[in-house]
């Protein structure tokens, strides 16, 4: 593999005991950087190699439709990897107390794990650091071209950033090394309780369980090769209609880690689908995805007003004493009982599927600036949605889509106007234009 995917997090070196991968964002068994480079340490070393998971109790809202569906996928990712001799081990608790005393108590000697952009990773690898005497590593396994080396600073928008990583794709772009069945194995094998680990969290159930996607790695790739053969033939022109069904579905087995972004990408160039249907596929699925990894990993304040543009947090400021004509409390927003019938439909969607279409992501975002009383509210609103409903929530995606829409993050400054200042605007005559506005809530009430 390249080894520009790798970044040492301390000086020391790997010693003799077993080599640990950490598995947190990647969830899966094969095409996965991460498991390939650890693998590699420990044979050189002639070690074993042990795959652990910490399931941590509370997680940026995730709910109980979220852990299920990670965990069903780790059941598959456990029960692969034992076909290679390859030990799983599920630890429940805080990270930055779980892993140093897991690598302490099996006596390891290389530490490797998941790139991550978001804080809370970051901060869980800051400390780990800290405890822990053995070489640990990070690898991007997420992105195609890793984040640090697409770019050494944050980038303004697709347009800055999409030259760069396409100069870099012909050197990352390759093709996956198959995983080998280790043959230096662990002493014991882990008795994992997958519902115990579930209890242990604090997750609610405030959203209905998840019965239209099935997780797990073999239903991801199951999906892509569907998607592919019936769907990416006419993405361009279907993508942006919420009633056509155009879009991948594949975004909540990204964002789980049970489908790699390179796998995506190999397959669909394969594809004899028509070149503008590729083309704008494979710029969301590479330009788009990379530049919100990039957004979180350049910006500690992703998640807030103070990580917005100048110019947009100028423009907002001078209209945040503007009238509006409705304003909504979060509780309102969230039990969709808002005048906006369109809009109460993308929520529900939303609560009913822990997904929405892309294109409404972008009005629902714009009216909770417009209906909220601040846009440090609108902010902290849209991500507790987004976060709390969404599979694919806690995301770079997420975070930067939200920035977007309510502080111009990627975009430039448009035409001036009440509330929204120069941030882009959106309405629902624009998307009675665009598609048929009453068949998508008539579709989005059919769901069960």
């Amino acid at each position: 593999m390249n080894e520009k995917r790798v970044r040492k997090l301390n000086d020391a070196s790997p010693g003799a005991g077993p080599a640990v991968y950490w598995m947190s964002r990647e969830m899966r068994a094969h095409d996965n950087w991460a498991l390939h480079f650890a693998q590699a340490l420990a044979l050189e070393r002639k070690a074993p190699l042990i795959v652990t998971f910490c399931l941590v109790p509370w997680f940026l809202e995730a709910g109980s439709r979220h852990y299920r569906f990670m965990l069903e996928g780790l059941k598959q990712v456990e029960e692969e990897l034992d076909r290679y001799q390859i030990s799983f081990y599920l630890l429940a608790g805080e990270p930055e107390e779980e892993i140093p005393a897991f690598i302490e108590q099996c006596g390891s000697g290389a530490l490797v794990a998941d790139f991550d952009p978001l804080k809370i990773k970051r901060g869980w690898k800051r400390e780990i650091g800290l405890r822990i005497k053995t070489a640990f590593y990070e690898v991007d396994a997420h992105n195609i071209v890793p984040c640090w080396v697409a770019s050494d600073k944050q980038e303004y928008g697709a347009y800055t950033i999409r030259g760069k990583i396409s100069k870099a794709l012909p050197e990352f772009l390759t093709g996956f090394p198959g995983l080998q069945k280790h043959r230096y194995a662990w002493r014991e094998k882990a008795e994992n309780d997958y519902e115990s680990g579930l209890k242990s969290t604090q997750a609610r159930s405030r959203a209905p369980e998840i019965r239209w996607l099935k997780p797990g790695e073999r239903q991801a790739i199951a999906a892509l090769k569907s998607f592919l053969a019936n769907k990416l033939a006419s993405y361009s022109s279907a993508r942006n209609d919420p009633v056509a069904d155009g879009q991948s579905g594949l975004s909540p087995y990204l964002h789980f880690g049970q489908l790699s972004a390179q796998r995506v990408a190999l397959e669909a160039g394969k594809s004899r689908a028509n070149k503008a249907s590729r083309e704008a596929f494979l710029e969301e699925l590479i330009v788009r995805k990379e530049l919100s990894d990039n957004f979180c990993f350049y910006n500690p304040d992703y998640d807030s007003f103070a990580g917005l543009p100048e110019w947009a947090k100028k423009t907002l400021d001078e209209h945040r004493k503007d009238q509006r004509e409705y304003v909504y409390s979060r509780q309102e927003f969230e039990t969709a009982a808002t005048h906006d019938e369109l809009w109460n439909a993308a929520q529900m969607e939303m609560v009913k599927k822990g997904k929405m279409h892309g294109y409404m992501r972008m009005y629902w975002g714009k009216k909770i600036l417009e209906w909220s009383e601040t846009p440090q509210q609108a902010l902290e609103t849209a991500i507790y949605l987004n976060d709390s409903y969404e599979l694919d929530g806690r995301d770079p995606n997420g975070y930067a889509g939200i920035a977007w829409s309510i502080g111009g993050v990627h975009d430039r400054p448009w035409q001036q106007r009440p509330v929204f200042g120069k941030i882009r605007y959106m309405n629902y005559n624009g998307c009675k234009r665009k598609f048929n506005v009453g068949k998508y809530i008539e579709n989005v009430e059919k769901i069960e």
